[in-house]
C-alpha cells in the first residue's frame, strides 16, 4: 500500500474531489475530520488550547468555537503555529491507526486528505503522490466568502495563510482543475484512480509485511521446538 496526499487551498474544491474518491471505492482519511475529533470537549488538546488562548475560544456547553478561535490564528501567524503544536502529534497518532487498519484490509493506496500537506513537512515525506486541487483565486476568494459568510477582507486573510494554489501545483504530482462543473472534475479523478490503482506501489509494502511475517512465523516455530526438545529431555519429560 501507498500514500496519495489529497490537498488544495480553502474553498478550492478538495471535499468534492474526495468525496469523488470514496465513492470510486478509495479510502479517505480526512485530516480535518480528525482535527475536529481530537478537540472534543474532554480530550487533552481542547484543555492546552483553552490554557494557551483562553476560554473566550469555547461555546456556552464547553465545545470549541472555530470560528473565534479561527478569527485569532488567521490574523496572527504565531499563534496558529501555537495550534498546530497543541493538535498535531495527535491528528498525527489517529491518522497512524487508520493507514494500518486500511493496510491490514489490502486497499492498493489510501488517500490523505490534508489541507496543509505542502506546508507541514512532517506529512509530506510520507507521500508517494500529491494531488493538488485547483481553481483559480478569484473564483477561491468568492466561494470561501459565500461558503463561509465573511467579509472580502478575512477571506482573503484566510487565503494568505496557506500556500498559494499556484504554487501548489508546481510541488504537486497531479493536479485536478476545479474551475468547471462537478462532472468534469469526476472525470479527472476517475482517470487518476485508474492511473493510481494500477500502479505497481502498493507491492514493496506487501513484500516487506510477508517477509516480517514468514520471520515472526520461523521465530515461533523456533521457540516452539526448543519447548518440545525442553519438555522431553526434563525431569518430567515422557520421551
Amino acid at each position: 500500500m501507498f500514500l496519495v496526499g489529497l490537498t488544495g487551498g480553502i474553498a478550492s474544491g478538495k471535499s468534492t474531489v474526495a468525496s469523488i474518491f470514496r465513492e470510486l471505492g478509495c479510502p479517505v482519511i480526512d485530516a480535518d475530520e480528525i482535527a475536529r475529533l481530537v478537540v472534543e470537549p474532554g480530550r487533552p488538546a481542547l484543555k492546552k488550547i483553552v490554557e494557551f488562548f483562553g476560554a473566550e475560544v469555547l461555546h456556552s456547553d464547553g465545545r470549541l468555537n472555530r470560528e473565534k478561535l479561527g478569527a485569532i490564528i488567521f490574523a496572527e501567524p504565531q499563534k496558529r503555529r501555537l495550534l498546530n503544536s497543541i493538535t498535531h502529534p495527535d491528528i498525527r497518532r489517529h491518522m497512524l491507526k487508520q493507514i494500518l487498519w486500511h493496510f491490514v484490509r489490502g486497499y492498493h493506496y489510501v488517500i490523505l486528505d490534508v489541507p496543509l500537506l505542502f506546508e507541514n513537512k512532517t506529512m509530506s515525506r510520507f507521500i508517494k503522490h500529491s494531488i493538488v486541487v485547483y481553481c483559480d483565486p478569484e473564483s477561491q476568494l468568492s466561494r470561501l466568502m459565500q461558503r463561509n459568510s465573511l467579509p472580502r477582507h478575512e477571506a482573503e486573510l484566510r487565503m494568505r495563510a496557506q500556500i498559494p494554489l499556484d504554487q501548489k501545483r508546481l510541488l504537486a504530482d497531479h493536479v485536478i482543475d476545479n474551475c468547471g462543473e462537478r462532472e468534469a472534475t469526476r472525470r479527472q479523478v476517475v482517470r487518476l484512480h485508474a492511473l493510481l490503482d494500477a500502479s505497481l506501489h502498493h507491492l514493496p509494502a506487501r513484500l516487506l509485511a510477508v517477509l516480517a511475517l514468514s520471520a515472526a512465523g520461523g521465530v515461533t516455530v523456533w521457540l516452539l521446538s526448543k519447548l518440545c526438545v525442553g519438555a522431553g529431555s526434563g525431569p518430567l519429560g515422557l520421551g
